[in-house]
């Protein structure tokens, strides 16, 4: 579920947060947020993607977004090709 992968994420970011040794208020001003709206994020996982992005500039963690949503990278034809002779399947309406 996504709320349950928020969560996570606000987790690893609290953990990240205390193994560099800062406080909530030191993250805020590094990542540019307001401070009530980071105590929501840590207690719920709600935040916006630019505050999401933000507070992962601020713990050196962008990087890890780059990836998020990144194309199939091919190792050799053969994987190229494997690919190709798959048909393609359609979700059915209203389904």
């Amino acid at each position: 579920m996504p709320q349950d992968v928020a969560v996570r994420i606000a987790r690893q970011v609290k953990a990240r947060r205390l193994e560099m040794n800062l406080t909530q208020e030191g993250l805020c001003v590094r990542a540019g947020i307001k401070l009530p709206t980071y105590r929501r994020f840590e207690r719920t996982g709600e935040i916006s993607l630019r505050g999401l992005l933000q507070i992962a500039f601020a713990l050196n963690a962008l990087r890890d977004f780059e990836s998020l949503f990144a194309q199939r990278q091919y190792q050799s034809l053969d994987d190229v090709l494997a690919e190709s002779n798959v048909k393609r399947k359609r979700g059915k309406k209203n389904e």
